[in-house]
């Protein structure tokens, strides 16, 4: 506790601070106020708490789900210009959680999230084997769909066979045609490999500190590990370790340390069977992606899912009211997504007359859920650092981002120029050109041919400005909401829900006027530099 000379600090008696000159509480607000008016995160803005505590000391860790816990409550959306593995990686690295988008085959979306599984672990519990009779094609098949080519040599070519040997990227990389007529791509694995006696090994049990310490001393870059009849039982690499250092605030499995990562499904019949396969591919949590949430079909999928994979976290929505978020919670979703109609690329609002200002959607989903113990993703309408401490100050446990993240190096997507300025595709799963490729089962529940034919666009396709690689962005972001955080005397992200729900939070809404003097204004000209 602050004081002043022993004192503690002096406090506004109740009747001042019920005269609004500290600002209001969120119920004031959004619940008892008499215009029967909506908020956006513009709308509102905090009023300043007392600081008592450095930034170094704001805590920003959250909870995805009721399961799934996040050093950094960002999420990137399931859209096909935003996340796919390269984004998923990334995002999962840097404390947040990518989740892969559905508008792939359920093959192509499977090996997204293996990607993912397979980038960076302590101990590889999994990993790809070959057997001395593979060839070279095989090892350059697995680079290509991997990223990686240290792959373990066994003698029935699986995990538990017994160790033969390790093949990698400098036994491959400068090969020449063998003088016996065949091509390269046809060598045998075991003409190449680093063999058995040559390898330097750790032993079933052994710790990442003790496997990291075997791997300086041998300066390899994969150990295996074996256990009593020289069987692999686990893969450690170097690079993973580095990763460890290198990224603290990683959002990995808290057993098998993988990065964590979460899918798109449908509520279509065949999303059961996408399902099945993204179980099996590792993922981390199941996101159900409907524009609507709240239809007969999320909550039997809803249903559908918890019975079949009781230990696989499912996340429902969308939704914008506690009605729609009740009935899904009633169904046994582990996390929800609120949002309508607010993205950038969005039309709904405007095209279905249906949906809800943000920071009102987020704040009465947000309170409702609260009750149950489910976290909600504030999914939409974030174009700042400003409005992920908004939504986090109105309730939300994380927020789902789009057009924040496609202009990264890691969006999918080619950059190109426009008057000079550096872009990428940016397009709302609503648009046509994204339903072509399978995203209107997002917006569409109809099954007869005449009704089905006919598409109604509520999203657009557009472009977004170079924001350049996630490994610096995500850092300003973070560092940007813990500004807000403590500017508002939050210490932490449960610390903000406290003080919201114990009216100890306030807040204004600002005036057209208020909300231009808030931004840049008053300038012939300016650069606006995020880091």
């Amino acid at each position: 506790m602050t004081t002043i000379n022993g004192e503690p600090l002096w406090e506004l008696d109740e009747e001042t601070l019920a005269s609004g000159v500290e600002g209001f509480t969120a119920s004031q607000i959004f619940v008892r106020h008499p215009g029967c008016v909506a908020y956006t995160y513009d709308d509102l803005i905090l009023m300043p708490g007392h600081i008592h505590f450095p930034l170094s000391e704001v805590e920003i860790s959250t909870n995805l789900t009721r399961n799934i816990k996040l050093n950094a409550p960002f999420v990137s959306s399931p859209m096909d210009t935003v996340t796919e593995s390269n984004m998923a990686i990334h995002m999962a690295l840097l404390g947040g959680i990518g989740i892969i988008h559905s508008n792939l085959s359920i093959a192509e979306q499977a090996s997204q999230v293996r990607k993912v599984k397979k980038y960076k672990n302590g101990f590889i519990t999994d990993p790809l084997c070959l057997s001395p009779n593979h060839t070279v094609q095989d090892v350059i098949q697995i680079k290509e769909e991997f990223g990686y080519s240290g792959i373990p040599i066994t003698d029935t070519g699986k995990m538990g066979g017994r160790l033969m040997g390790i093949i990698s990227n400098r036994d491959v990389g400068f090969l020449t045609a063998p003088t016996d007529g065949r091509a390269v791509a046809g060598i045998l694995v075991k003409e190449l490999m680093t063999p058995r006696e040559k390898l330097s090994v750790a032993k079933e049990g052994v710790s990442l500190a003790e496997a990291n310490e075997i791997l300086k001393a041998s300066k390899k870059g994969k150990l295996p590990v074996i256990n009593d009849r020289d069987e692999l039982v686990a893969l450690i690499a170097r690079t993973d370790l580095q990763k460890n250092r290198d990224f603290p605030l990683s959002s990995y499995h808290k057993t098998n340390k993988q990065l964590l990562v979460g899918a798109a499904i449908g509520t279509r019949p065949s999303d059961k069977t996408r399902a099945e396969a993204l179980v099996e591919a590792g993922v981390d949590v199941l996101v159900i992606d409907s524009s609507q949430g709240d239809s007969v079909y999320q909550l039997e999928m809803i249903q559908f899912l918890k019975r079949n994979w009781p230990n696989v976290d499912v996340i429902g929505g969308n939704v914008v009211t506690p009605t729609q978020a009740l009935h899904l919670i009633q169904a046994g979703v582990d996390g929800l997504r609120v949002g309508m109609g607010i993205g950038s690329i969005c039309t709904t609002q405007e095209v279905c007359a249906v949906g809800r200002a943000q920071a009102s959607a987020v704040f009465h989903v947000s309170k409702c859920a609260r009750k149950y113990g489910i976290p909600v993703i504030a999914d939409g309408g974030i174009k700042s650092t400003g409005h992920v401490t908004k939504a986090l100050c109105v309730g939300a446990s994380c927020v789902m981002m789009g057009s924040m993240l496609a202009g990264t190096d890691e969006a999918p997507g080619e950059y190109f120029y426009n008057d000079g300025v550096r872009l990428k595709r940016y397009r709302g799963m609503g648009s046509l050109e994204a339903m072509e490729q399978g995203s209107e089962k997002r917006y569409v529940w109809e099954s007869s041919a005449p009704q089905k034919a006919i598409k109604v666009a509520q999203g657009v396709s557009g472009a977004v400005q170079d924001k350049g690689t996630l490994r610096r962005y995500i850092p300003y972001l973070t560092q940007g909401v813990r500004h807000g955080m403590q500017d508002a005397g939050c210490v932490s992200v449960e610390d903000a829900w406290q003080k919201l729900y114990n009216d100890k939070l306030r807040f204004e809404i600002r005036s057209p006027a208020a909300q231009k003097e808030g931004g840049v204004h008053g300038l012939h000209s300016y650069e606006k530099r995020l880091y």
